[in-house]
């Protein structure tokens, strides 16, 4: 069996790296692709870096479970299929969904730290980078935040400031020398899109 093409997509935070994937998933067809979202192997909460506010700093590249993550990559790569639970962070509002991801052609790894881990790099055919201004991913943060994590503006704001800038610059943005493909995603990304479900469609087909 032809093993998976393995794709990484990055970026900042609010970039648009979520909406991208789905619109390339929606190309594809969801039977030739794999999602595994980096979002769901964050550590327990008790077990993040807290800042000199108590505040949990979930950007940080030790905040998530890198060889879990490693792990689950690996055995789609193999062919085979896994298991997650959804990580809520700590969102009483939300029950975590199990999720069943299968192997297919393509595996697609998304996250803001995708390129960060050496393991994680050395396994990606195609690693694209979703980049955005930082007004426009400041006002997806906080609609996000407030939908799907239950913070507050006040919460949203700090931590974009305190914790989520500092680590775009450190950990992220850097690392967009790595990307084979930069798309730009101040408008829209449609041709950029174009470009890479047809690269990927071919490679289905063979």
């Amino acid at each position: 069996m032809k093993s998976p093409l393995i794709i990484g997509i990055t970026g900042g935070s609010g970039s648009g790296k979520t909406l991208f994937l789905h619109k390339l998933v929606e190309a594809l067809g969801e039977e030739n692709v794999s999602v595994l979202s980096m979002d769901n192997y964050y550590k327990p909460i008790h077990e993040q870096s807290k800042d000199e506010k108590g505040i949990e700093n979930f950007d940080l590249p030790e905040s998530l479970d890198r060889q879990r993550f490693y792990v689950d990559l690996s055995k789609l790569k193999s062919g085979q299929d896994i298991t997650i639970k959804e990580y809520t962070f700590n969102n009483s509002s939300r029950n975590p969904k199990t999720i069943h991801i299968k192997s297919c052609p393509v595996i697609v790894v998304e996250g803001i730290f995708t390129f960060c881990f050496e393991e994680i790099l050395e396994l990606l055919g195609l690693k694209l980078y979703v980049e955005a201004p930082e007004y426009l991913m400041l006002s997806r943060r906080i609609e996000r935040d407030a939908k799907e994590r239950g913070y507050d503006l006040s919460d949203v704001l700090y931590r974009f400031q305190h914790h989520v800038t500092p680590s775009y610059k450190k950990y992220i943005e850097p690392y967009k020398l790595e990307a084979d493909l930069i798309i730009p995603n101040q408008n829209n990304f449609d041709y950029a899109l174009a470009v890479v479900s047809s690269f990927l469609k071919k490679q289905v087909d063979q």
